[in-house]
C-alpha cells in the first residue's frame, strides 16, 4: 500500500461522514483552488497494543519517519509527528492519552475497550487505522462518564480509529494568501471556527499559523438511543520559512493544545 492509498482511504472515510469538510473542500475547488492536505491527525491511547508507535507502522512502512514529539500536560497527552521524503506527502500527527494519569474507572474503561478489539486487528496496524469503534455496543452513560474526565477519551470511545481531521495547506492556495482570508471565507459561508485563544493559533514568528472549524455534531448510536455529539473538524495551516529559507514542517504544542478543543462539547 502506498501513502497515496492510505490517505485516499482515510479521506474517503472522513469526507463521507463529515459534511462540513465536503462542503468546505467544494467551496475552495469552486474558487479554482487545488486543495492540498498539510497533515492529518489520529488519536489513540498509550496502551502498548494500540499506542502511537503501533498506529504509525503503516506510515513507516511506506517511508514516513518520526520528526517531532510534543507534550500536553494539561490534557495529559503526548504526540509525535511523521514526515515523508516526498515533500508533497501530508504530515501525520498522532497523539495518545496518558491513561494512567486518570481515575481507575477511566483506566478500566479504556482497557475494556481495547480488550474488545479483535486479535486480528491488534496484529495488523493497517486494520486498526480504519476500524473506527470495534468496542461495540456503545453506552451513552459511559460516554458521559469519560467526558467528565477527558473530552479526548470520550471522543475516542465514540469515534475511535479514523482521521480526527484533515488540514488545508494555505500555502497551496492562490486566492487566499493569508490564514485570515481563509477564515473570513469559511465564516462567510456559515461555518463556526474554534476561537479558543483566538481564531488563529500561532504566529509568523513561530513559523506556523493554524485555525480550524468546530466539529459538527453527528448522530451516534448508543445502547440508550441516538445522541448528537461533536465529531471531526477541518483545519487550515499556513507555514512560514525559517532562517534556512525552508518552510517549517513541525508543530507548535501550545497551538495544537487549543486545536484539540475543536471537538470540545462545551465550546
Amino acid at each position: 500500500m502506498s501513502y497515496h492509498a492510505i490517505f485516499d482511504r482515510l479521506w474517503k472515510q472522513y469526507s463521507s461522514e463529515i459534511s462540513e469538510a465536503r462542503e468546505i473542500y467544494k467551496l475552495f475547488t469552486e474558487q479554482g483552488e487545488k486543495v492540498i492536505n498539510d497533515h492529518i491527525a489520529l488519536r489513540t491511547f498509550n496502551d502498548p497494543r494500540v499506542n502511537t508507535e503501533f498506529l504509525a507502522k503503516p506510515f513507516i512502512a511506506v517511508g514516513y519517519v518520526e520528526k517531532g514529539h510534543y507534550d500536553f500536560p494539561v490534557k495529559q497527552l503526548k504526540a509525535k509527528h511523521y514526515e515523508h521524503a516526498d515533500k508533497e506527502a501530508p504530515k501525520v500527527f498522532i497523539s495518545e492519552l496518558l491513561v494512567e494519569k486518570f481515575s481507575p474507572a477511566l483506566q478500566q474503561a479504556v482497557k475494556a475497550m481495547i480488550d474488545k478489539v479483535p486479535h486480528s486487528i491488534l496484529q495488523n496496524p493497517n486494520q486498526l487505522l480504519f476500524c473506527k469503534t470495534p468496542w461495540q455496543p456503545l453506552s451513552y452513560k459511559l460516554y458521559e462518564k469519560l467526558l467528565a474526565e477527558s473530552q479526548y477519551a470520550a471522543w475516542m470511545y465514540a469515534y475511535g480509529y479514523r482521521a480526527n481531521h484533515f488540514t488545508i495547506s494555505v500555502n497551496s492556495l492562490k486566492k487566499f494568501p493569508t490564514l485570515q482570508a481563509v477564515n473570513d471565507f469559511v465564516k462567510k459561508h456559515g461555518f463556526i471556527l474554534n476561537t479558543s485563544e483566538g481564531e488563529i493559533k500561532g504566529t509568523p514568528a513561530e513559523l506556523l499559523e493554524q485555525s480550524s472549524t468546530m466539529a459538527g455534531k453527528q448522530k451516534v448510536k448508543f445502547e440508550e438511543g441516538e445522541f448528537e455529539i461533536p465529531s471531526c473538524y477541518y483545519e487550515f495551516a499556513k507555514r512560514y520559512p525559517g532562517k534556512d529559507g525552508k518552510l517549517y514542517q513541525g508543530f507548535i504544542a501550545a497551538s495544537a493544545d487549543k486545536i484539540f478543543e475543536s471537538t470540545d462539547t462545551k465550546k
